[in-house]
């Protein structure tokens, strides 16, 4: 497991009978969490006031109820700036986990001695734009909710590289790389987050199911001839980060060669020292020379 611990701004302060204690800078919340099936002791006096209690329905969806929750905020990851504020189904806007894939992109583009075009698919508010943008990446952003690729924007200037190379798109992911295909452009890297279900902006439908092995075909049509590396991150339930990995090897490691690694991403629990999991990922890396 990949382990984000070098937050400094966000941490777990504890877990329990279903909800995670959380530190997001000035503010703690209480959000929901399906894998945390154990019942200890709430011994925290933080989690009787905190500012902020995400509260799930019988009936599905729920509710933020705020203790003096302001409706956004700001924290950081190191020189990276990123604005929360409460959102539907329990988010935030930000999925903190990522950092350990933020750290893996930064080193890769900061190591690779030129110019590196990136791919961000399924980008939602553009944690990992901001990421590859800060190493001096060019990015292409792709998400098919206008909102979400407006956030996306604004957490960009957020950080000061409004004046970086990148590119937003609204558009259905897949329809776009088929575009670029026809048009003959190329990335030398490739992230994407697909969702286990979801309607594009004319309302394709997208099963992961279904969509996933054909769509990563597709994507290796438009790498350059030297890529740097192809990563794909996962919340479906029922899923073994070895399904991703197995997909990366059938496709890019096919073509280009390389290293595949998978595994899980999680975040340390400060009251227990165990460690929360928060989704899987597999990621391809070219062959180092």
């Amino acid at each position: 497991m990949r382990v984000a611990k070098n937050w400094r701004d966000f941490h777990i302060i504890d877990t329990s009978d279903g909800e995670k204690l959380e530190q997001w800078g000035k503010y703690t919340l209480i959000r929901p969490d399906p894998q945390i099936i154990w019942k200890t002791p709430r011994e925290n006096p933080l989690w009787n006031r905190a500012h902020g209690h995400y509260i799930r329905s019988h009936e599905g969806g729920g509710h933020w109820e705020s203790n003096g929750l302001p409706k956004e905020w700001k924290i950081n990851y190191g020189e990276l700036t990123f604005a929360l504020k409460p959102m539907g189904f329990k988010h935030t806007g930000l999925f903190p986990e990522q950092a350990v894939n933020w750290d893996f992109m930064m080193k890769k583009i900061k190591g690779a001695g030129r110019q590196i075009n990136v791919l961000n698919l399924f980008a939602y508010t553009g944690g990992a734009t901001v990421a590859c943008a800060y190493a001096n990446a060019s990015v292409c952003h792709v998400d098919a909710a206008k909102g979400m690729v407006q956030r996306a924007k604004e957490i960009l200037a957020l950080s000061g590289l409004a004046d970086r190379s990148v590119m937003f798109i609204v558009d259905d992911v897949i329809k776009f790389v088929q575009r670029e295909k026809r048009r003959g452009r190329q990335y030398d890297a490739v992230i994407m987050d697909p969702p286990s279900y979801g309607r594009g902006p004319r309302g394709e439908v997208w099963k992961i199911e279904d969509e996933l092995y054909g769509f990563v075909e597709q994507c290796i049509d438009v790498l350059s001839p030297k890529p740097l590396f192809f990563l794909i991150n996962s919340y479906t339930a029922g899923f073994s980060p070895t399904v991703l990995a197995n997909i990366l090897k059938m496709t890019v490691v096919k073509r280009f060669g390389g290293v595949v690694t998978c595994g899980e991403v999680g975040i340390p629990v400060s009251s227990s020292g165990i460690v929360l999991p928060c989704g899987i990922y597999a990621r391809w890396e070219a062959q180092k020379k």
